[in-house]
Formats: C-alpha cells, structure tokens, sequence
C-alpha cells in the first residue's frame, strides 16, 4: 500500500515532484555538510558516504540521468527575495 504524500511505506517509494530550485538547494546543503565533515570512525564514514551518494542522486535528478522530470515550480522567481535586499 503506497501513500500518495511522497512518503516511503511498506517499501514503496512514492516521491514527490521537487523544483529546480529545490534540488540546487539540497544539493548545495549537501555539498556545504561534504566539505565540513571529519572522518574519525565508521560512523562517520558512512554519514559520508550517505551525503556521497545524495549528492549523486541529486545531480542525476538535476541532469535528468535517472530518467525523472524536474518539475517547475509555477511560483519560483530565481531573482533576489526582497526580505534578502532589505
């Protein structure tokens, strides 16, 4: 039984549309996390490893490698908000 909100459940993956925009953003958090992680031991290692392969799923979506669609996102303005200018 899959649920229709994006959710994994009972092993179904349902994902929701994300925006251009979107992903640059999750991929741009994760490459911020990449670059501050420090490897001291296998937990570690596999939290890199996790944001690693993030990061390739996350371009793959981007380049349309996986052969997903990304979605526009009607509202999104790539300019400047104006909160961030004031």
């Amino acid at each position: 039984m899959a649920r229709t909100d994006g959710a994994v459940f009972w092993g179904v993956d349902t994902m929701a549309s994300l925006s251009k925009r979107t992903i640059e953003t999750l991929t741009d958090l994760v490459e911020i996390k990449l670059s501050c992680i420090q490897v001291f031991d296998r937990d570690d290692a596999r939290e890199m490893a996790a944001l690693e392969s993030a990061r390739r799923e996350l371009v793959a979506l981007l380049t349309g490698q996986d052969g997903q669609t990304v979605v526009p996102f009607r509202d999104a303005d790539d300019s400047v908000p104006a909160a961030a200018t004031a």
